[in-house]
């Protein structure tokens, strides 16, 4: 017998290889079993394998379950069927219940083959039958045994895992706001792309809502921080928001209350959100402009892209109560389309030391001035995600809004 856990031949030999390591057991064997003559027998068998475990030995089920309560190492439990306090494969069901990470080896007697194959069936992990033991076959069916059970605990908690993440999908996809349109002549065109790794969601938020007077309202807006608590801070923003249009609320108030919920609900004093609101006129000739720190946005005019900066106030929470926002008047022509995003997508890198920034952008779109809005949209995000692949890809969050009256470039 070699050190603790390691095979002689792998000590002889100098094997430390992960396949040989693979078998190395770090667990505590429990017989249970009734009967001194078949304890002697194992203990002898186990003495003369390769393992180099504890061996604890109890008479009964309850002796085993009280011993299971309080072991804090992996367990191989070698089980008889026949004991004096439960008789066949209630025994494994007990077991269990007692601890259901433990691994179960079975033992039987010649004529009870079927009855441990039931015995797997419910759980264990093998069965051996008593009058054919030798310290190999007992060895090797402790370490499958408990290497089945690692498996399987691996397994169920990769199931585990799966299920939580469709159900979080599920629910992600419900939170993604659906366009609120009465009037099929305006045109709303969108691109979401979290940064948040394997989410769905992220601090960006937007959405498009028509009120019954024809105006229509549409918000963007940028939650600071990239995390689950960002994401679900900017879903409470979006839906507030569109509350706040269908109750009629004020362009101003609309941004004063997304304030006071953002200061309400954050995580961290330090957080806060940009935000650009506006409201398209139902005559198409205008749109009221709000910007809380936001960046500025593309206005399309036939073939040609122009950078609108509207004056603005502060960000959402840096100094609350201090923003100063006021509503600024666009005018705008039959056909204009406006272009909002957040500043995920012109902040990624496109050399070592550079970014491609509000002049990158600008460039990129006018090359792009020719395209209806979807393809515009996408290729804006695809042309700074290529430029920025050689440098980490794009690792903020991007949302993007394309929206008009009835425009050929929609």
């Amino acid at each position: 017998m070699g050190t603790a856990g390691i095979p002689a031949q792998q000590e002889a030999t100098g094997d430390s290889s992960p396949s040989a390591l693979l078998w190395n057991v770090d667990a505590t064997i429990l017989l249970v079993e009734d009967d001194a003559g078949d304890a002697l027998l194992v203990e002898e068998m186990l003495t003369d394998s390769e393992l180099d475990s504890a061996l604890i030995w109890r008479k009964t089920l309850a002796e085993a379950r009280a011993f299971l309560n309080t072991c804090a190492t992996p367990v191989c439990v070698l089980l008889d069927l026949h004991l004096p306090d439960v008789h066949g494969l209630d025994a494994v069901r007990q077991i269990l219940e007692s601890d259901s990470d433990a691994a179960i080896v079975v033992l039987t007697g010649l004529e009870e083959s079927g009855t441990g194959l039931r015995a797997v069936a419910q759980g264990a992990q093998d069965y051996l039958v008593k009058g054919r033991l030798d310290p190999e076959v007992l060895s090797r069916a402790i370490r499958y045994a408990l290497q089945r059970k690692e498996v399987e605990r691996a397994a169920a908690a990769l199931r585990s895992n799966q299920l939580i993440a469709q159900e979080n999908a599920r629910l992600e996809r419900g939170l993604l706001p659906v366009p609120l349109l009465r009037d099929d002549r305006f045109r709303a065109r969108a691109r979401y792309e979290p940064g948040r790794v394997h989410g769905l969601l992220s601090g960006d938020f937007y959405d498009v809502v028509q009120t019954s007077d024809g105006t229509v309202h549409a918000v963007i807006g940028d939650v600071s921080g990239h995390g689950a608590a960002e994401a679900a801070l900017g879903v409470c923003l979006r839906v507030a928001w569109r509350t706040a249009v269908l109750c009629g609320t004020s362009h101003l108030e609309q941004i004063e209350l997304l304030e006071e919920i953002l200061v309400a609900e954050r995580s961290d004093s330090h957080v806060f959100a940009t935000v650009t609101s506006l409201a398209f006129a139902p005559d198409g000739r205008s749109a009221q402009i709000v910007r809380a720190g936001h960046p500025g946005l593309l206005l399309r005019r036939g073939e040609k892209v122009d950078w609108v900066e509207p004056e603005g106030g502060m960000a959402l929470g840096l100094l609350p109560g201090m923003g100063r926002w006021q509503t600024v008047d666009l005018p705008l022509e039959p056909g204009d389309g406006l272009v909002l995003f957040t500043d995920g997508l012109f902040e990624g890198r496109n050399g070592p030391e550079s970014r491609l920034g509000e002049d990158g952008l600008l460039a990129m779109a006018q090359a792009h001035a020719q395209l209806p809005g979807r393809r515009f949209v996408d290729a804006l995000v695809a042309g700074a995600a290529e430029g920025a692949a050689p440098y980490g890809g794009l690792a903020d969050d991007v949302a993007v809004l394309h929206l008009g009256w009835g425009s050929e470039l929609s």
